[in-house]
C-alpha cells in the first residue's frame, strides 16, 4: 500500500513551484490532493491533470488563504465531500520585494497577509477537524530568508520567521491529539522567482552555497513528504532546512 493511502492532502498554493511538487508528490503516494490556489485556476487544473494521468486523485479548490472566513468555509467543504484532511501543507506565499526606506505599507500588508495569516487561516481550520480525528500532519513552508535575513525582503523575513515561531507553538498545543506540525525550510530554488534572475546574481548566490547549486522543488517535496508520512510519527516542532548548506 502506497505511504498516504486513504489520506486527504490539502496544498495551499498548490499550482507551481515547490506547492506543484508536492502535490505531485504526495498524489504518487496515494493521498487524494486538493490542489489550492488563488489566481491561476488554468495552472491548478494542469497539476490534477497531470496527477489523474499518473494514476492519482485530486481536484483543484480556489481560495485566498489570507481571507480568513472563506479558508473555514472552504475547508469545511472539503471535509463534508471527501470526510477529513490528514495532511495540510501551509504552501502559498508571495514577495514584495524593495528596501525598507521604500517600502509601502501595503507591501508589508500583503505579505504578511497571504505568508503569515495564512498559515493561522488553515492552520485553525484543519486542526478542529485533525483532532477529532485524533491524528494529522501539518507542514509549513518557511524560508532560509527568515533565518538568516536578506536584503531588500524585511516583509518576506519576517513572516517566514513567524511561521518557524508559529510551528513550534502549535506542535506542543496539538502533539496530545497525534497531530504533528512541522516546518520546512528552503534555500535558493529552481522557481519562477530565480529563473529571472540575472546570471551574474545566480553565480553570486551559487557561490555562496556549499553544494554549489539551486536546489529543485523536488527536492523540497521530498523532505515534505516524509514529515507527512508515518516513518515522521515523533518529528514535531521542528524547522527541516533544505538550503544545500548556505544556513546551518
Amino acid at each position: 500500500m502506497a505511504e498516504n493511502e486513504q489520506k486527504v492532502a490539502l496544498v495551499t498554493g498548490g499550482s507551481r513551484g515547490i506547492g506543484r511538487a508536492i502535490a505531485l508528490r504526495l498524489a504518487a503516494e496515494g493521498a487524494y490532493v486538493v490542489v489550492n490556489y488563488a489566481k491561476n485556476r488554468q495552472a491548478a487544473e494542469e497539476v490534477v491533470s497531470s496527477i489523474e494521468k499518473a494514476g492519482g486523485r485530486a481536484r483543484v479548490s480556489g481560495f485566498d488563504v489570507s481571507d480568513f472566513d472563506t479558508v473555514q468555509e472552504e475547508i469545511e467543504n472539503i471535509v463534508t465531500e471527501l470526510g477529513g484532511i490528514h495532511i495540510l501543507v501551509n504552501n502559498a506565499g508571495i514577495t514584495q520585494d524593495t528596501l525598507i526606506v521604500r517600502m509601502k505599507k501595503e507591501d508589508w500588508d500583503s505579505v504578511m497577509t497571504t505568508n503569515l495569516d495564512g498559515v493561522f487561516n488553515c492552520t485553525k481550520a484543519v486542526a478542529r477537524i485533525m483532532i477529532k480525528q485524533r491524528q494529522g500532519r501539518i507542514i509549513n513552508l518557511t524560508s532560509v530568508v527568515g533565518e538568516m535575513g536578506n536584503s531588500g525582503q524585511t516583509n518576506y523575513a519576517a513572516s517566514k520567521a513567524g511561521i518557524i515561531g508559529f510551528t513550534k507553538a502549535a506542535a506542543r498545543e496539538l502533539a496530545s491529539r497525534a497531530i504533528t506540525v512541522n516546518a520546512v525550510s528552503p534555500g535558493f530554488i529552481e522557481t519562477d522567482i530565480t529563473q529571472n534572475l540575472t546570471d551574474e546574481i545566480r553565480k553570486q548566490y551559487i557561490d555562496k552555497i556549499p553544494l554549489q547549486r539551486f536546489g529543485s522543488p523536488e527536492d523540497v517535496a521530498g523532505v515534505v513528504s516524509f514529515l507527512a508520512s508515518d516513518e515522521a510519527s515523533y518529528i514535531t516542532g521542528e524547522v527541516l532546512r533544505v538550503n544545500g548548506g548556505i544556513y546551518t
